[in-house]
Parts: structure tokens; sequence; C-alpha cells
């Protein structure tokens, strides 16, 4: 008891010395020489009433919390052990944006705390004169698993509640066990895997009205920003301390802001901003500095700067064969050739890299598909036709820290990495945690270690991908690991740590992300930060692959677990727009306002041109496979080719969004020069690198083009994002980063379009350059150009 009430007292006392003397003060802003948080705080996006915050995700050592100070409407609680902070709603008014402020050893940290914006949802379902047993609802808002939604029969009417972010919902309605569209809602949309859903949506995802900030002016060691609409608190941040007014001031629209002399002692940090008014929040302005000096130019960043990245995507069979010797495909006349390994390998990379293909693609980033042993004989798959497959995608680990014998030795990735770090680029490993091949020793010797198999009610645990999210088995034979288990965890997060520690490679891409529990990722973050990141000074980037809503994605995304995620969605509608000739921009500008709205402005998500698993976007795009078919079904049925060349266009565009928008762009092989493909295992074919069409050679061309522009443009890589325009055929938007601009134009009707737009004030004179030789003409304060169909034009000063 006596422990307790001196806690309390030395938070007290904490506390008032910090409100008098505040965080800090232009001249001495006062920075350990160790930090608490490696890295950068993303906001944390509070919950309805309470928020439960696992302390270590952001503080490396968060029993020596000293005091914690919160905005008035809220009060806190700490667990026993230090673990976990409770966040608790005081009241009914909380303000969209406040700082909790935490001290660890004298020194203060801010987080940034978002208001929930979660808003509840009424839906209902008349049944009208039928009867029914059951009625559940199936959709985005709860991982498409009915048992979560069960609707109560009250008044006539089938009703019940959601708590949802702002945004569209796909949803299905299960009517005594039976999948339904909803009869009473017309809005239907495409599901992306050959279906059709309801859809609904819940309020507003960007609305107006709400401050948005900009970059005016940087000099030397002060910032000037922009401000529109009214602003009622703003936020500034220095790494991980706010700054108070010392720093800053407001004059007239626009925030003038020092940045500190602390800074001058870093190579690297960040300014961010942020500001609410009653109508919501804003977007989040990012600037990086280099000794306290704002970068402006490109050629300062390095491949450590994760914002810089360019990923391409290399699935190591299908590739290059740089070593026939190693060459070993399954003897089986029941593995069809899509299904046995190629001859892809590690030296193939290697060699592709010495030919300079990559640094004129301009790539700086590799991610390469798992490359741990697999077995060597084929394997049955469970659902029908129970095709025999070869495990040639790496995807059966039998070993955790061994190289597949027909992908090369560790010398050779050994080899592999020294030549991408000489080349100045960046790699990264397809990691699997989540399952092993039933033949690996580990599995063998701890079969306990594993999720059930057969559930209470006697059926299979497998592929269940949301009614069994955590336990799901991929096949009879790939047993999902149960990474609850502090014994499965320590050893699979450790086999992880072999392949950083050993091959210094810098990063994973995290297969099955949704599928593990949280406990895992936390626990492999955590040894990635004290026995790489800090002592050894290195950027690691880990990213998820999560099919599943964004609320579930963004739940992975942490200082604590991993960087980013693959934006699965926005993909999903940048398809729908680009390769559907009837679609609208509308959509897709509006998927992207709610990737921001999860994700920030500045995220690292992944921005894919297709992956592995799903059919290559020239073939939706070029007429070969329907949106309303089984792609997979496809690609066994018949030859898929590219049957129209206006997918090749299609693709460029789609090339163009993903190389101008925030996030990370990622090129899966292939798409470079459009190879066709349908579902899995079609979509895997051989790399070609010879022969190629003259389609093929412009579309390569004019994606070396988009990469180069993407890495020599600030605003490109850092800017701000402001929409002029979102139509049916024509999409219009821009970047921009102090005193450059950016203008994206895209025309997806089949004809020839005249466009026109008005340029911001604070652009009105500068030279814009037609970076794809449209007919443009920019007068005083407007560009008009006449833009080919299916095209799209890059303006930049």
């Amino acid at each position: 008891m006596q422990k307790r009430l001196n806690f309390f007292i030395k938070i007290i006392f904490l506390s008032c010395i910090a409100l008098i003397q505040g965080c800090a003060n232009h001249e001495d802003i006062k920075v350990p020489d160790k930090p608490e948080i490696a890295g950068i705080a993303i906001p944390v996006i509070m919950q309805p009433d309470s928020t439960i915050i696992t302390l270590g995700d952001y503080f490396l050592h968060p029993k020596f919390i000293d005091s914690i100070i919160t905005d008035k409407s809220l009060s806190w609680r700490i667990s026993n052990d230090s673990t976990t902070l409770a966040l608790i709603q005081q009241g009914k008014s909380i303000p969209r944006l406040s700082v909790m402020k935490v001290w660890i050893g004298g020194y203060c940290y801010s987080l940034l705390l978002e208001k929930s914006r979660k808003i509840w949802q009424h839906f209902t379902f008349d049944p009208k004169d039928k009867k029914y047993k059951s009625v559940e609802i199936a959709g985005d808002m709860n991982e498409w698993n009915p048992g979560k939604s069960p609707m109560h029969f009250k008044d006539g009417i089938w009703q019940t509640d959601f708590l949802l972010f702002p945004g569209k919902y796909q949803y299905k309605l299960v009517l005594d066990k039976k999948w339904v569209l909803d009869p009473d809602n017309p809005e239907r949309v495409d599901n992306n895997i050959g279906g059709i859903n309801s859809l609904f949506h819940a309020g507003t995802v960007n609305p107006t009205g709400a401050p948005n900030l900009f970059t005016l002016k940087a000099e030397k060691d002060k910032v000037t920003l922009g401000i529109r609409n009214k602003t009622k608190d703003i936020y500034v941040f220095w790494q991980n301390y706010q700054l108070d007014k010392k720093f800053w001031k407001i004059d007239s629209n626009e925030i003038k802001i020092n940045i500190p002399l602390k800074a001058r002692n870093m190579e690297r940090s960040y300014l961010r901003v942020w500001a609410f008014n009653a109508t919501g929040t804003s977007n989040e302005i990012m600037v990086p500095i280099e000794d306290g000096r704002v970068i402006t130019d490109p050629s300062k960043l390095t491949r450590q700067d994760k914002q810089t990245m360019i990923i391409y995507f290399v699935m190591v069979d299908r590739f290059r064969n740089g070593d026939k010797k190693n060459d070993a495909p399954l003897n089986d006349k029941d593995v069809d050739k899509k299904l046995n390994f190629q001859g892809g390998d590690l030296k193939g990379i290697t060699q592709t890299i010495e030919s300079g293909y990559f640094k004129e693609l301009g790539i700086n980033t590799l991610w390469i598909s798992p490359i741990t042993q697999n077995p060597k004989d084929a394997w049955n798959e469970y659902p029908a036709p129970h095709r025999k497959f070869s495990g040639y995608h790496g995807y059966w680990p039998l070993t955790l820290t061994t190289i597949d014998t027909r992908f090369g030795t560790p010398d050779e990735l050994k080899a592999l990495v020294s030549e991408v770090h000489g080349s100045n680029m960046n790699i990264i490993l397809d990691y699997v945690s989540n399952h092993v091949h039933q033949e690996c020793k580990i599995y063998k010797d701890h079969p306990d270690w594993a999720t059930q198999l057969m559930l209470p009610n006697k059926k299979k645990n497998i592929r269940l991908w949301d009614e069994q999210r955590l336990t799901t088995w991929f096949d009879e034979f790939l047993p999902t690991l149960d990474l609850t288990k502090p014994e499965v965890s320590n050893m699979m997060s450790d086999s992880a740590l072999f392949w950083i520690k050993t091959y210094e490679l810098d990063g994973f891409r995290h297969d099955a992300t949704k599928h593990i529990p949280e406990v895992y990722w936390r626990e492999l973050t955590k040894k990635l930060k004290n026995q790489v990141i800090i002592p050894d000074d290195r950027s690691i980037y880990q990213i998820g692959e999560t099919f599943g809503s964004r609320d579930l994605i963004r739940s992975y995304i942490n200082p604590g677990e991993l960087d980013a995620q693959f934006d699965f969605s926005l993909y999903f509608d940048a398809r729908n727009a680009f390769a559907r000739e009837n679609s609208s921009f509308k959509d897709l500008n509006y998927s992207l306002q709610e990737s921001f709205s999860y994700f920030g402005e500045h995220s690292l998500m992944g921005n894919i041109t297709g992956n592995q698993d799903l059919a290559r976007f020239i073939s939706f795009a070029g007429g070969a496979i329907s949106f309303n078919e089984n792609d997979q079904k496809a690609g066994w049925d018949r030859d898929i080719e590219v049957t129209d060349t206006v997918g090749y266009s299609r693709l460029s565009s789609l090339m163009a969004f993903n190389m101008t928008i925030p996030g990370i762009p990622i090129i899966y092989y292939g798409d470079e020069i459009g190879m066709p493909g349908a579902g899995d295992p079609d979509n895997r074919r051989m790399m070609r690198f010879d022969n190629l069409s003259p389609q093929e050679k412009r579309l390569k061309d004019i994606v070396e083009k988009l990469t180069h522009l993407r890495s020599s443009s600030m605003p490109l890589l850092y800017g701000d994002f402001k929409t002029i325009e979102s139509g049916e055929k024509t999409y219009i938007y821009m970047r921009s980063y102090f005193d450059k601009v950016v203008f994206v134009i895209f025309n997806k009707d089949k004809a020839s379009r005249k466009i026109d737009f008005e340029i911001p004030e604070r652009f009105i004179g500068v030279k814009l350059v037609n970076q794809f030789g449209s007919d443009a003409k920019v007068e005083k304060n407007k560009i008009t150009l006449n833009l080919k169909g299916n095209s799209f034009e890059i303006m930049t000063n």
C-alpha cells in the first residue's frame, strides 16, 4: 500500500514540474542519447470509450515510465506489470486530436492520439412474408464471419448494430445459412473474385471543411506551412517530441516552424504536423531533415529512407536460371509443368543485377519469394480436383534456416546480398511463420505445437480463412503453428532473426499475416529492435500480407509490429477503375481517401500491380479474362494471352497511379512488360527478358521513366496530396513539396479528351514540363491538354 502511495506522489510531483516547465524550449529541447522509442511512432487511433495500448509497441522499457499526462477528457491506468495502458474517456467530449506525454528517465515523449471515428450503424432486413430461423450478415464489417453478427427479430424486422469507421462496406445476408444479396438494397458491387456483393455506406470519409495543410517554404532550419480552412488546434512534432509554441507560430494562414537545434546532431530526422477543427482532422505533413536542414534534393536520400523504396517481387523459381547444375524438377508424371520446378535460382537474380536490368528499371528494393528447403516430392492439394503440386514457390517450409538446394547455397545468397547492397539496393525475404510442412522435423518432434486440424463439430479446419482465422490450416499437409505458445513463438522468431543477422537482409515480407496472433509479431519486432535495428543502426522494413478490411489491416501496423501491409482494397479499386471501361474514377478517389484515413498520407503501405495469388492485371485489362469468371479455372481451360493491346495502355496507367500516390510502389515480376496470366499458377510463368513485342518494349520504357521520375521527385516521395478532379472518365490530382509540384492527369475514355483545370495560386507562373508528351498549354492560371484515350500525363516543374 505504501509503495503504491509513493508511486502516485511521484507521479503528481513530476506532473506538476512538467506542467510548469513544459517538455522543451526553443534553445534546448531535451533529447536522450538513446531514445526510448525506436523510429517514428505513428498516431494511436483510439477506440470508443476505452483504448488499450501495448506499451512495448512504443517504448523499449515501459517499466521505467515515470509519469503520464493526457488531455483532461481522458483518464489512464497502467497494468501492474507495466505492459499495457488503458485510456478511458471521461464524459462525452474528447478532442479529435490530443497528445499523451510520457516521461521516462527524465525525458518527455509524445504520442498523438486520434479520437475514434467509428459511428453506430443500424442495419435492418425486412423478411416481408417469409419466415427464417436465423438471419446473419457477413461482410467487411465483421471479416466475413456471419457468426459474429447474428441479427435479432423485433417488430417484424431483423436488425443489428455495427460500430464502424466511415467508408464503404461490402456484405451479403445469410438467411438460414444461405448466402444471398440484400434484396432491399439495389447498390451492388463486383467483389473482385467473380461475384457480386451488396454495398452500404457509413458516414463521410473526407469531410468538407476539415483543415488542409501544405508545405510552402523551406529555409535552412525553418519551415513554413499553409493552411486551408480554420483550425481549432495544431500539433507539431519533431521525431517523437511535441514542439511547443516557442518553436512555432501562426501568422495569418501560415504556420512558421523553427527546427530544433538538436536536429543538427542527427543525420536523419522528421518534422510532422497535424491539425483539426469541428469538422474533421487534417492531412499529415512529413518533412525529412538532414543535420538540421530540410531535405529538398532527393539525391540526399538513401536506401535507408523507406519512403524512397520501389519494390520488385521476384518469384525465385520463375525468374532466371543462373545455374543449371542445381536444377531438379520432380520426376512425376502427375505434376503438371506449371506446378513443377522450372530452374530459377539465386544466381539468376545476381546475374540480372549484374546485367543492369534493375538499375535501368529504376528498382531499389528486391523482394524474393521464400527460399527455405521445401519437399522433394509432390503433394495433392486439398480442394478438388486435388492436383499434385511441387513446392517450387517456397511456401511449404521443410526447414527454417537452410536454403533449398534447387535455389542455391549460403555462399550464393551472400553473393546476391553483396551485389544488391553494392548496387545501392535493398533486399527483403518472404518469410513463412504461419505453418510448416508435415515432414518438417519440428512438427514431427512436437505435433502439439500445431493448432487442431479437427474442430469440435468434426469439420476439418482447412481454409476457414475468416471463421477460424488464427488456427486454420492451409492444407492437410501444412500444420498451422500455435504461435500463442511461448516456446513456438520464440523458436520461429529466432529463426526469422537468423536470416537477417546471418545474411544482412533488409527486411521481410510476411506471409499470411492475419492468420498469426499479434503476440508473435511483437516478439519478432522486439528482437529485431534489440538485436539489429538499434545496435547496428540498420533500417529494417516489414510488410505483411492480409486480405481483409482496412480496420483489420491497420491493427497490425504500429512501431511494435509491422511497418506496413499491402493495400489490397486500394489495388482492387484501382484494377476496377483502370481495367474496366464502365467504371468510375470517383470510386477510386474515394478508396484512396479511405486509405489515407486509416494509414495516413505518408504511410509505407504497399501499392501493388499484382501478386502471385491474383490473375495478372493485363489479362483483365486486355479482355482475356472476364471479371465474372473463375480466373484459376480459366488458366487451366485455355491459353491466356493479351487479346486486346489496349491492355498495355491500361497497365501503363495503373503503373503511373502507383508511382505517383503516397505509399510504396511494388511491381510483380513481368508486369513491367505486360506478361499475361490467369489465376495461380498461370500467373507464375517463367520471366521473359528477350524477344519482346513493340508493345512490351514501350510499356517497359514507360515504367522505367515512371520509376526514375518518382525517385527524383520530392513531391512524389514526401509531398502533400490534393485531388483536383475525380470524374467518371478523368482523374486529376496534385503532389506538392514546398516550391515543387507534380500534376497527374488520367483519361480512361476510349477517345481523346480535352481536359482543363485551374492551377493553385501558389504555382501560377511556374514552368511546367509534360513528361509524357501530351499536347498541353498553360495560360495564366489554367492548364488545357488533349489526352489520348486510356492514357495519362504527368506535369512537373
